[in-house]
């Protein structure tokens, strides 16, 4: 059994062989989720960008390029 104790500011460190398991590594995120009444389970937050794909929809008429340095320069110019 692997365990981790809590500090004062109610922060633990996860045991490396927990985080190897689960594949995480400093910065990312995990999900503590409750699995019935004072149990819970914890999932990594990591996503593949693969997941992202058709996330956004293909813009209808492309942007030309004088159209992206023109809404640059008005937003570095505040506007």
């Amino acid at each position: 059994m692997t365990t981790a104790t809590v500090t004062s500011k109610g922060q633990i460190t996860i045991p490396q062989s927990v985080r190897q398991r689960l594949g995480i590594d400093a910065g990312h995120r995990i999900e503590f989720v409750e699995v019935s009444d004072g149990e819970f389970s914890i999932k990594p937050l990591i996503e593949d960008v693969s997941s992202l794909k058709g996330l956004l929809k293909k813009p209808v008429k492309a942007v030309s390029i004088e159209d992206m340095r023109a809404a640059i320069r008005r937003r570095g110019a505040g506007k």
